[in-house]
């Protein structure tokens, strides 16, 4: 899968995320581990940077459903990243 697959089905799972619940929600940040790693292949800084951007906002975002605590901001977050990622790639 190339970068840009990538980026575009993490998008769609985040996009998936909106008003479901936390435990419908985690399984499905949960499977984009694998994609959020790359596909070790050579891209600019600038792509590496931005997917690991994604990455941890993904990470924060699991981790306040996974707390029960607001994660709306976070998610946001999440998508913006993605977003700045997916237009890179």
């Amino acid at each position: 899968m190339s970068e840009s697959e990538a980026a575009e089905l993490v998008w769609q799972s985040l996009n998936r995320t909106e008003n479901v619940e936390p435990q419908t929600a985690l399984p499905i940040l949960k499977g984009l581990t694998r994609l959020v790693k790359g596909d070790g292949r050579d891209h600019p800084l600038e792509v590496h940077e931005a997917r690991s951007s994604a990455f941890l906002a993904i990470c924060e975002f699991a981790k306040a459903l996974h707390r029960g605590q607001p994660a709306e901001r976070l998610r946001d977050s999440a998508i913006i990243a993605t977003e700045k990622w997916r237009a890179l790639a």
